[in-house]
């Protein structure tokens, strides 16, 4: 009987993988995911058990919900373009570093959050909220984490308003009606560069890296001196962010499980 019955699990087990990718990480339910593939639930539950066990599968902490695992996606990224965001984005640092003569940071999402996955050091010294490789702040402080957030759905954006609101009662002037101004205002412009002063004497700029479907994955910005970062040097600046972050995202890797999250980029890219 097993004999006959394994090859027909094949096509439905991935049958149920093609159901979940198309959830686009949100999670599915247990009978949502029956019904769409026309298995029982219980043949489904011992799908996604098995998947589970693999990493190919994973359940969403606290819920019934299900979604791809992140061993799925790094297994998928080795069949595509191997290189993960932030090898991908290494030389794009270091030209930046090099043309402008500025710290350059790479940021990703990870929940409501920034993180600084790697950055290339300017002719100064500079302070930032993220610090070094592996800092962080919430999205919405300085200007990588704005671009990010500027580029979300606006679902994602009224969550992570929510969520950050209270988070941000050490910034003065930091309320909802400013956060939503500029979130409109960096998404217009397509560069965030509205934190200035909020670290005394540093400023600087962010654009998003934005995936096929003009959502953010990722964010450069520039660290530096509020006397180097003038209106003139922005503009020029902005567009040069700009194109390094157009010609990233024409090779983003989708299945690279840095889109993700943002430990797996350190995890993976050493």
């Amino acid at each position: 009987m097993k004999s006959t019955d394994a090859p027909g699990s094949v096509p439905r087990t991935f049958a149920v993988l093609r159901h979940l990718a198309g959830a686009d990480g949100k999670g599915l339910r247990l009978k949502d995911i029956a019904d769409a593939v026309g298995l029982p639930p219980p043949t489904t539950h011992r799908l996604l058990t098995s998947l589970a066990a693999e990493g190919m599968v994973e359940r969403l902490p606290g819920t019934k919900l299900y979604r791809l695992g992140l061993d799925l996606f790094a297994l998928a990224a080795r069949a595509g373009n191997p290189m993960n965001l932030r090898e991908l984005c290494r030389p794009a640092l270091l030209r930046l570093t090099g043309s402008l003569g500025e710290t350059i940071f790479l940021l990703v999402r990870s929940g409501f959050d920034a993180v600084c996955i790697d950055r290339t050091s300017g002719l100064l010294p500079i302070r930032s909220f993220t610090g070094d490789i592996g800092g962080s702040v919430m999205l919405g402080i300085g200007q990588g984490s704005m671009a990010i957030l500027a580029h979300l759905t606006s679902p994602e954006q009224d969550e992570v308003v929510r969520y950050n609101l209270p988070r941000m009662r050490d910034f003065a002037g930091f309320d909802e009606a400013f956060l939503r101004t500029e979130i409109a205002r960096v998404r217009k412009l397509g560069f965030s560069d509205g934190a200035q002063g909020l670290i005394p004497g540093m400023a600087g700029l962010g654009v998003p890296i934005l995936d096929p479907d003009g959502r953010a994955v990722a964010a450069l910005s520039v660290g530096s001196t509020t006397d180097r970062m003038t209106p003139e040097r922005n503009a020029v600046i902005a567009e040069i962010l700009k194109n390094e972050a157009q010609q990233i995202a024409a090779k983003l890797n989708p299945f690279d499980p840095t889109l993700r999250r943002a430990g797996a980029a350190m995890e993976i890219g050493g």
